[in-house]
């Protein structure tokens, strides 16, 4: 079975990524590459809600 036809996982790895991306913006010494990774996250994290809709797989009630 894929993940591909699994949205929530998806949406889960999605989320990871842009967790581990902005993990390795906050260590990151270069002022370019921080900003690189931030807007990265973003993307990702933006791309995530408008597939699979925002706040897809929280447990947050509202």
């Amino acid at each position: 079975m894929s993940t591909e036809s699994q949205p929530s996982e998806r949406a889960r790895q999605m989320r990871d990524k842009a967790q581990e991306l902005e993990q390795a913006a906050q260590r990151a010494t270069d002022p370019a590459e921080r900003q690189r990774l931030t807007a990265k996250a973003l993307h990702i994290r933006e791309k995530s809600e408008r597939e699979n809709g925002r706040g897809s797989g929280t447990m947050d009630p509202m």
